[in-house]
């Protein structure tokens, strides 16, 4: 598909599944690595950065079999310490092998990962975990390569500098394995750490403290199979929250959970949104014509996601007022506001601040989309905008 061709104007109305998150899945697959025995998955997202994974833990020696939204995979041996650059180079998510690899086979070799422009996601951070754990780490030609000391890895504390969700998982996973207790100081609390925290205790791994900023996890000389159901995408769910309010709609989002979306819902009620919950999903309607001006600013979780900050800013641009949108997480994460600009958006930047004030008289064009989250946004503005609006540069969507 080279673009996407969105007609403005319609008012959204029904009910939409949530999705699998993609973030919480290719953890999760990753720990495959970490035991010779099957790992069954349900509400697995079938997306090209799954199917990347899928073809990466396959040159290590998983077999994996897929039907619809469900998949088993079995690592009876780790054939392949090596993730070669040429799948790795695509995905950041790659370097969740790092973990596994090293607590089971004693050494791993990891390309440095690639992945969508949105700001430096550095390395160091996982590098750091696994030398906590008595690897000795280094980095040769663009490769990690770690290995692990003679008896295996063993138990320390990793004590985080700042907030990772990708080194929180690979040190998670490479505890699991360690001799003794690993203490995980400044853990990110994402809800995708506690769905991939449920998934190693269902596979015997002990860990107390899932969903605070300490973790505990005693080490387990092998773990076993389980079977998982990959927590519901707050970002998907709160993409279509957003579609919701800027069309004037009203949606029923099954699946998804008020607990892992209690700052962005905030955020929309303030923008004039009615929401309500009950254990099957999250129903979202829009209260006036027009969005009300908000203010939002990301931060980790608990607080506002990064994932949706482009999002918000699309409903920002049609919305009754002045709104500041304030991004802490990537330094790089408002080349959307270009393209929104596109459209007739009025923003203006300052630092990691963008101020847009709103108006209601979007007009289609032809935008590109900068990233996953961009695309996103660009379709939303689509969704208001006068005429038709064509997005292209469609790889991360």
């Amino acid at each position: 598909m080279d673009a996407i061709r969105v007609r403005g104007g319609t008012r959204l109305k029904g009910t939409i599944p949530i999705s699998g998150a993609k973030n919480a899945a290719l953890p999760l697959l990753c720990a495959t690595l970490l035991t010779p025995e099957t790992l069954a998955f349900e509400r697995v997202p079938d997306l090209a950065d799954i199917q990347t994974l899928s073809a990466l833990l396959a040159q290590h020696g998983t077999e994996i079999e897929r039907e619809g939204d469900r998949a088993t995979l079995t690592t009876k041996q780790i054939q392949n310490h090596i993730a070669p650059y040429e799948l790795v180079s695509t995905m950041r998510a790659s370097i969740l092998v790092l973990g596994p690899l090293l607590a089971r086979h004693g050494q791993a070799t990891v390309a440095l990962p690639g992945g969508c422009a949105i700001g430096s996601r550095p390395v160091d951070l996982h590098l750091k975990a696994m030398e906590a754990l008595g690897a000795q780490v280094e980095v040769v030609g663009g490769d990690v390569v770690a290995i692990a000391p003679a008896g295996g890895l063993v138990g320390g504390l990793i004590q985080f500098p700042k907030i990772s969700v990708g080194a929180t998982e690979n040190a998670m996973m490479a505890a699991s394995l360690a001799k003794g207790t690993t203490r995980i100081e400044n853990a990110a609390k994402e809800p995708e750490i506690v769905d991939l925290g449920e998934l190693l205790m269902a596979m015997g791994c002990k860990i107390e403290g899932l969903g605070t900023s300490t973790l505990l996890i005693e080490g387990q000389t092998s773990l076993g199979g389980a079977k998982h159901r990959v927590v519901a995408d707050r970002i998907e769910a709160g993409t279509f929250a957003v579609a919701a309010l800027i069309t004037g709609g009203d949606l029923y989002l099954e699946g998804a959970r008020e607990e892992h979306l209690q700052a962005h819902l905030a955020l929309l009620r303030a923008a004039g949104a009615k929401t309500r919950a009950d254990a099957g999903g999250i129903g979202i309607s829009a209260t006036a014509a027009r969005p009300q001006a908000f203010q939002a600013t990301t931060t980790e979780h608990p607080g506002f996601p990064t994932d949706l900050q482009a999002q918000v800013m699309a409903l920002a641009c049609v919305a009754d007022g002045k709104s500041t949108v304030t991004e802490t997480i990537f330094e790089n994460r408002f080349m959307h506001a270009d393209e929104l600009m596109r459209l007739g958006a009025h923003i203006q930047i300052s630092g990691n601040t963008a101020t847009i004030e709103g108006h209601a008289n979007l007009s289609g064009a032809r935008v590109a989309a900068t990233d996953l989250r961009a695309a996103a946004a660009l379709v939303l503005a689509g969704m208001v905008a006068q005429g038709e609006t064509h997005v292209t540069e469609l790889v991360h969507l």
